[in-house]
C-alpha cells in the first residue's frame, strides 16, 4: 500500500492528520471518477450527464425542474441550464412548459436518455465493485458512515 505522501511526492509532512484525510479523500475521489469518465467516454456522456440520467429517471414521467436537478446532483455544478442545454442538443432529455404555469419548466429523458441510461447500468455497478473489491462490506458501511459523518458535520 503505498501512502498518499509517497504517492504525491510529498517531503514534508502534512500539517495536521485532518488535512491528510481531505487530501486522501480528494486525490481518491478523483481517481474513482476518472475511471468512471474513461467508461462513458465511449458513450459520449460525462460523469455529471450519467448522474443527471439517473435523477431524471428517478423521477419518473412528471420529470424534474432545473432547480430540482441542480440540488440532487452529487457534485454540484454552476451552470446547471448550460448542462441541461448540451445534453438536450444531444437528444437525452426534453424540457417542457408547463400549461398550467408558463414558469415551470420540466425537464424529462428522452427515449434516448432513457435507453442510454439502462444501458449503462451494468457497466457503472461492474466499475464500482471492481473498484472496491478487496474491501469488505463491513468496512465499505463504516466508509459510509464516516464520511457521512464528516458531510452532516462538516
Amino acid at each position: 500500500m503505498v501512502k498518499l505522501q509517497d504517492e504525491i511526492r510529498q517531503s514534508k509532512p502534512f500539517r495536521c492528520v485532518e488535512e491528510e484525510a481531505y487530501l486522501s479523500i480528494v486525490r481518491t475521489a478523483a481517481m474513482l471518477e476518472h475511471a468512471l469518465l474513461q467508461a462513458l467516454k465511449a458513450f459520449d456522456i460525462t460523469p455529471t450527464q450519467y448522474n443527471v440520467l439517473s435523477i431524471l429517471r428517478g423521477a419518473g414521467a412528471e420529470g424534474l425542474c432545473r432547480n430540482e436537478v441542480g440540488c440532487r446532483l452529487v457534485t454540484a455544478m454552476p451552470d446547471v441550464t448550460r448542462l441541461l442545454d448540451r445534453m438536450e442538443d444531444t437528444g437525452l432529455i426534453v424540457r417542457q412548459r408547463s400549461s398550467a404555469d408558463r414558469r415551470v419548466v420540466s425537464t424529462k429523458l428522452t427515449k434516448k436518455g432513457l435507453d442510454l441510461v439502462g444501458r449503462l447500468d451494468a457497466t457503472v455497478v461492474e466499475i464500482h465493485e471492481r473498484q472496491f473489491a478487496h474491501v469488505d462490506k463491513r468496512s465499505l458501511k463504516t466508509l459510509i458512515a464516516l464520511l457521512e459523518d464528516v458531510r452532516t458535520r462538516g
